[in-house]
């Protein structure tokens, strides 16, 4: 039986929560990741494993991804949430918290041949250094204007 676009996302999710280290069951060796500022921009999966999943492993232990919603449209998936970490090892040049973060994040899926060729992502890096006390903007970010956090948020950073 044939997978759907959101069956072989929802594997491969499940896979990076259990810290698999290959990869090639969930994605074509020639497939980009594209990222924010800061991620960067991965070419095959051999570049995307060595320059982003095995640095995110170092970093942070103990991962509990909690998407909240996906969306499927042919061979595109799509999905947010968090993923729930311990600050374990060096991220950004901040040594070992052990704090137990939310990592928000923001994907793009484009499936061909039952595997992941593009994955375009945005991951909040903002958020993460300011849950491990370094606020990147010093005190200028526009969210000091927001009155209170929109409703039904899981994301809570205070």
């Amino acid at each position: 039986m044939k997978k759907t676009t959101l069956q072989i996302v929802k594997e491969m999710e499940q896979a990076l929560e259990r810290a698999e280290v290959d990869c090639s069951d969930y994605f074509h060796d020639d497939f980009d990741w594209i990222a924010n500022f800061g991620c960067g921009t991965k070419r095959g999966l051999d570049e995307f494993e060595r320059a982003w999943y095995k640095p995110f492993r170092d970093a942070f232990g103990d991962r509990h991804f909690a998407t909240e919603h996906y969306l499927e449209d042919g061979n595109w998936a799509a999905c947010f949430g968090h993923c729930e970490a311990t600050h374990h090892g060096d991220f950004m040049g901040i040594a070992p918290t052990w704090k137990r973060i939310k990592i928000p994040y923001i994907d793009f899926w484009r499936v061909e041949e039952g595997k992941i060729a593009e994955n375009r992502v945005s991951v909040d890096f903002p958020a993460i250094l300011a849950q491990l006390g370094q606020d990147i903007f010093n005190g200028k970010g526009w969210d000091k204007l927001d009155s209170k956090p929109p409703k039904n948020s899981s994301l809570s950073f205070a």
